[in-house]
């Protein structure tokens, strides 16, 4: 029998510091999308009611059946009118479960994970790709990984200036461009930042951090303020080695591969291009839960990277990972439900 945590509503005292019998049944409903009656509560702090379904990722949802199945579609490579061709929904309803979906996934890579527990070997690399146009609009996407088990700590998209070969056409698009939409900035060094401290947070009371990179200048300055020079090992490697299995950076290069195969707003001559980068970013989000929760790390392997982390107790099906609600941040219910007395033993905690 489900037990509510907390009272969901966040300015509800009871919200932050929930209370034993903070709360009292007040009946249930059946919804047309489910066969199985939901209960109801009445918080006795603010006097509102919510349901089980409040805490659920598919709260709201029309169709919560088809959830798994177009994650599966996504994280497999297919766009949003295709994917909305093979589960029946219009491409503007796709369009939202997609971003409901992927910001829940964002919010959950972030929750899930705590410090990691043991030794660990680092990765960083940066692709490029665009966003609307080529020519005019490149995009720089760092990318952040645990090299053993191949587990994404983070990637994000940032814009770049426009760079090589300058032909006038391509000066005048980029020209009307600054003149319509403002001089295009170069944030990719904001981007490494944000990438690099969220990997150091993960590794804040290890003694030694290593941190495997090409030799691209500003990646030393940037781990050592984002690590800390006395104990970070910084490993370079000359990024025109050629890539095979035995170049270092073959973890990093492996899974750049792998998201360029896996997410078709990454593949170099694509109709799938991100209008948007923010949208990128979401795709991003798809990736990485899949990548880190749901694949194994190799195909000879049962373990997924997030597995081998500790992480989680065991891979995890699509399903599993489109649960509860994570945009509560810590006060979240876990990942795989309620402990053994039915409440959320995390949630509770935080």
């Amino acid at each position: 029998m489900f037990d509510p945590p907390r009272c969901p509503h966040r300015n509800c005292p009871r919200f932050r510091h929930p209370r034993p019998g903070f709360y009292r049944r007040h009946g249930s409903y059946r919804p047309g999308c489910r066969s199985h009656a939901v209960p109801r509560f009445l918080c006795k702090s603010c006097g509102r009611t919510f349901s089980r379904q409040t805490f659920r990722m598919d709260y709201r949802d029309h169709r919560p059946d088809l959830n798994a199945r177009l994650f599966q579609l996504l994280a497999s490579g297919l766009g949003l009118r295709q994917s909305a061709r093979l589960v029946g929904l219009s491409q503007r309803c796709t369009e939202l479960k997609f971003r409901k979906l992927a910001r829940h996934l964002r919010y959950l890579n972030s929750n899930v994970r705590g410090p990691f527990p043991r030794e660990i070997r680092f990765q960083l690399d940066e692709l490029e790709t665009y966003e609307t146009r080529r020519s005019t609009r490149p995009l720089s996407v760092p990318v952040l990984i645990e090299a053993e088990t191949r587990f994404v700590v983070w990637a994000e998209s940032a814009p770049i200036r426009p760079r090589g070969n300058m032909p006038e056409a391509r000066r005048r698009a980029i020209a009307e461009e600054d003149r319509r939409l403002g001089r295009r900035r170069d944030r990719s060094r904001r981007s490494l930042i944000r990438t690099l401290a969220r990997g150091a947070r993960l590794v804040r009371d290890h003694e030694r951090v290593v941190l495997e990179t090409d030799e691209k200048s500003s990646y030393g300055p940037l781990a050592r303020k984002a690590f800390g020079a006395e104990r970070l090992d910084h490993r370079r490697t000359n990024s025109k080695l050629p890539r095979t299995t035995w170049n270092p950076l073959f973890p990093i290069n492996h899974t750049e591969a792998m998201a360029r195969d896996l997410m078709g707003r990454l593949r170099r001559e694509s109709w799938l291009v991100s209008k948007q980068r923010r949208y990128l970013d979401l795709g991003l989000a798809v990736f990485a839960a899949y990548r880190n929760f749901v694949r194994r790390r190799f195909n000879r392997d049962r373990a997924s990277p997030a597995e081998l982390l500790g992480i989680v107790p065991r891979r995890l099906r699509w399903g599993e990972l489109l649960g509860w609600r994570q945009d509560w941040g810590r006060r979240s219910v876990p990942l795989l439900g309620l402990d053994r007395s039915g409440a959320a033993a995390r949630a509770t905690s935080a």
